[in-house]
């Protein structure tokens, strides 16, 4: 009892010294690891690749469910998605885990002041959690399609069907969009963040690259449409389960997309508009990491920077996420962290999944990590990065996520550093109907399903799964 009162107790707000380390955290939305610090050869990132210069690139990192709200609500509150019970775009973490302290709210706890600029929690539904800032959220909720100009405009008498195009290409600056606006604000915040008389955590949620693929000209103009690679693989996986695919129902939904598969044109200026999505991102990113230049608290703040989930531009025949392939389940995570200069500019191999953000930014900032965490920090490998943290990454998906009837399977993946391992549970009998086993060592592309050549692997990395999710 006197343990329980202590925990609790040392959670209130104002009861601790403040810590020493501010925090700068930003996340995209829907973007894969198509950038500058991890070898994408597309991608133009100056900002992103000054940021991976001051920090630690994971080349492994893994989000824990592949659509937005269950992503959030996982990594904000350090548990997985079945403990959050979150598996859809509308529900609370908070139905489930209502004293549950998320991250923000651990250093609000901790006598930061903390404040949200953009989408961190998901902008559907009861989603947004009012608790864990210090002010309101700005600009945290809506559709995406509303944040097109498309949108903005009078439509006449006969208005086109579509929600709004699936791309915009337009002259315009980068404040007729969400992401241009949150930049201005947050650049502000930082400006004046020596009013407070505190440390600060501030979160950036931009909601670029995510469909529609919308930025300013001046971004696709950085491209050449011709010299962007094509998706590889294109084909799915032989011998992949069906299961494990989907119909591409998201990017179908946008005007412009003809039913059916997308063809090579349309494949061609997607990607295009991916990348220039991305390109959007990065110049807001680099505001951010000027802002914080010229407050001079660059050498006193951490700057984080992940993505909910990945995303698929045509790879395997597939369009956006919700699958459990390293695609999707991937995600671009940068630490940077002014006191470990051993760690600057060091790209890491060992696993990581967003699982283990609170624990990680807590002990670097010091300050409590809150109770009941499910992953593990990182921090011992800004010392020394042979440190042993993450065995394995653990990523789970249900079939069908969109569609009118309730989902049948839930997919569960493994990732070792060799190999990732899927099955898919049928949620009425509790069998496993499907397995896919792909060899990242051979096979980094996951060209072919290879679970029947080694039986071995699959029944090793099944029981590692059995004892994660009591399968």
């Amino acid at each position: 009892m006197t343990r329980l009162f202590l925990a609790l107790f040392l959670f209130l707000p104002g009861f601790l010294q403040s810590g020493e380390k501010n925090v700068l955290f930003i996340v995209a939305d829907d973007l894969n690891c198509a950038i500058g610090p991890y070898g994408d050869k597309n991608a133009i990132t100056p900002n992103l690749d000054r940021l991976a210069g001051r920090g630690m690139t994971f080349l492994n990192a893994y989000c824990q469910q592949a659509v937005c709200n269950p992503s959030r609500s996982s990594f904000l509150t350090g548990r997985y998605p079945d403990d959050t019970g979150v598996d859809d775009l509308r529900k609370s973490f908070r139905t489930a885990l209502p004293d549950v302290i998320t991250l923000p709210q651990a250093f609000l706890s901790a006598g930061y002041f903390t404040q949200c600029a953009g989408k961190i929690f998901h902008n559907m539904g009861e989603t947004k959690d009012r608790q864990s800032w210090s002010v309101d959220e700005y600009l945290f909720e809506g559709t995406h399609a509303a944040d097109t100009v498309f949108a903005q405009l009078p439509k006449g008498e006969n208005p086109p069907k579509y929600k709004a195009p699936v791309s915009e290409a337009l002259n315009v600056p980068d404040t007729a969009y969400r992401d241009g606006r949150i930049t201005e604000y947050a650049v502000e915040a930082i400006r004046r963040v020596g009013e407070k008389g505190k440390p600060f955590f501030l979160a950036v949620g931009y909601w670029r690259p995510h469909l529609p693929f919308v930025a300013p000209q001046k971004y696709w103009d950085l491209y050449d449409a011709d010299a962007i690679s094509g998706p590889d693989p294109s084909d799915p996986p032989k011998d992949v389960p069906a299961i494990a695919l989907h119909p591409n129902r998201e990017v179908h939904g946008y005007g412009l997309v003809p039913d059916g598969p997308v063809d090579e044109d349309l494949t061609k200026h997607l990607r295009h508009g991916y990348y220039a999505s991305i390109s959007f991102l990065d110049a807001q990113v680099g505001q951010l990491l000027d802002a914080l230049d010229r407050s001079e608290q660059a050498e006193n703040t951490i700057v984080v920077f992940t993505s909910d989930h990945g995303f698929h531009i045509g790879e395997h025949g597939l369009w956006a996420k919700t699958t459990n392939f390293e695609l999707d389940a991937r995600v671009p995570l940068i630490i940077a962290d002014p006191s470990q200069p051993d760690s600057h500019a060091l790209s890491l191999n060992s696993l990581a999944e967003l699982v283990d953000l609170i624990p990680t930014l807590t002990e670097l900032a010091g300050v409590p990590t809150p109770p009941g965490q499910q992953g593990d920090s990182l921090a011992p490998l800004f010392t020394d990065a042979f440190a042993p943290v993450n065995e394995y990454a653990f990523t789970q998906h249900q079939h069908p996520f969109y569609g009118k009837s309730p989902a049948t399977h839930w997919g569960y993946s493994v990732r070792s550093l060799h190999w990732r391992y899927t099955e898919w549970w049928n949620i009425k009998t509790g069998e496993i109907d499907e397995r896919e086993l792909y060899d990242h060592k051979n096979d980094s592309g996951e060209t072919r399903n290879v679970v029947a050549a080694h039986p071995d692997i699959a029944k090793e990395l099944s029981e590692v799964l059995q004892k994660q999710f009591g399968k």
